[in-house]
């Protein structure tokens, strides 16, 4: 009988630890909203950048994300991105995203054709000093041991 107690004991405390992902937090429509149209990313920028290369979103160094144009859609989470800047890979994609109640944006760089739900790669971006004209998107990445911040700057086009 002490075995099976002991054992029930496991099984609820396996359930009762269960992680929370950012994935499945409750969103901020607000600041999503406030994201929706178009956008350039006005400049890239992180300590050291002079000398240290930064592969961005593992499609290209993130000083061609310079230019690069993006466009929210708020009413289905949807969108595109595009490199643009001379001397840069041509990139162009759909997109995924929504923004979770801890300020976090939740980004899905999708292949065309390609359902959000079929990539399980994804980028958590921290979201800050958003206006009506400008935010910063902040990523976090590993140089030498310390993890250090790479701020995308997005200016609204029109």
């Amino acid at each position: 009988m002490k075995k099976i107690a002991l054992f029930g004991l496991m099984v609820i405390s396996l359930f009762a630890c269960k992680t929370t992902s950012v994935t499945s937090t409750k969103l901020n429509r607000t600041s999503q909203v406030d994201i929706k149209g178009n956008w350039v990313i006005s400049s890239v920028t992180y300590p050291g950048s002079d000398y240290i290369k930064v592969n961005s979103f593992q499609i290209a160094d993130s000083k061609c994300f310079e230019g690069s144009t993006w466009k929210f859609v708020s009413n289905n989470n949807k969108g595109t991105m595009g490199l643009t800047k001379m001397g840069c890979p041509t990139f162009s994609s759909p997109i995924t995203w929504f923004v979770n109640k801890e300020g976090q944006l939740i980004l899905k760089i999708l292949d065309a054709g390609e359902k959000a739900k079929k990539v399980r790669d994804g980028y958590v971006l921290r979201l800050e000093n958003q206006t009506d004209a400008s935010f910063q998107l902040i990523d976090k990445i590993d140089v030498g041991g310390k993890l250090t911040d790479v701020v995308y700057q997005f200016q609204k086009t029109n």
